[in-house]
């Protein structure tokens, strides 16, 4: 069990989500942060304890499933898009094991559930959610040794456009609703079935090749969202 926990980014590359991190605790002394995570529907003291969750339970896997054996591919670190993703080092296997990841599919789909009955955006977020979940899926690819991957700014980009399009006043909840449900399932649910054959040791739902997009989606897309749409409170 343990090569399944793991972060899933190499330490450079883990040191920069760790960077933005603290540099949104200064951000939040200008109540730019504040304000739009109170428009997504989150208490301010609640902020950075989530963010920092979602940090430190990406190095946490729950085994679901394991796939037959096969030649694995173990020990490395992939470069996909600029990105560094870790494989981990595993010791007499040869099979691929599916896991959930904590910090980059629980804790997101919790909140986005959450989100959705609070705001009631039954209809408009699962619109969002598909976008980007086609978009995703498109430009998702399978990749030797890692499992699925998707390029970094894809989910934040995609769905701030998404949010804003799609509802003004309530662009900030919309964002981190599409982008991390619609990350999930476009990019590593829907894929799940080329997983097979590629040689993963561990093929983590909402870790490596997606971990790092979900993240950037919460913390980017959402203030993007909260700063750029109008300060009209949400009914």
């Amino acid at each position: 069990m343990g090569h399944l926990q793991y972060f899933p980014l190499s330490t450079p590359f883990f040191f920069i989500l760790v960077a933005l991190f603290i540099a949104l605790l200064a951000v939040a002394q200008l109540h730019i942060l504040g304000y739009a995570y109170m428009r997504i529907g989150i208490r301010p003291q609640y902020i950075f304890s989530i963010l920092l969750a979602s940090l430190l339970g990406s190095y946490i896997n729950i085994p679901v499933a394991e796939l037959a054996g096969e030649q694995i591919v173990r020990g490395q670190e992939i470069i996909f898009y600029g990105m560094r993703y870790v494989i981990p080092v595993v010791q007499e296997s040869s099979s691929t094991v599916i896991a959930v990841n904590v910090g980059g599919a629980v804790i997101p789909t919790i909140l986005s559930i959450y989100l959705l009955g609070r705001h009631r955006l039954y209809a408009t977020g699962l619109l969002g959610v598909a976008i980007v979940a086609a978009v995703c899926h498109v430009l998702a690819h399978p990749v030797r040794g890692l499992g699925i991957a998707l390029p970094v700014f894809v989910p934040p980009l995609v769905t701030t456009l998404v949010a804003l399009t799609l509802s003004l006043r309530k662009a900030a909840p919309l964002a981190y609703i599409s982008g991390s449900l619609g990350t999930l399932i476009g990019a590593d649910l829907l894929n799940l079935g080329k997983i097979e054959g590629l040689g993963a040791p561990v093929a983590s739902i909402g870790g490596s090749g997606t971990f790092d997009g979900i993240f950037l989606t919460g913390i980017l897309a959402v203030v993007l969202a909260g700063v750029i749409a109008p300060r009209a409170s949400p009914k």
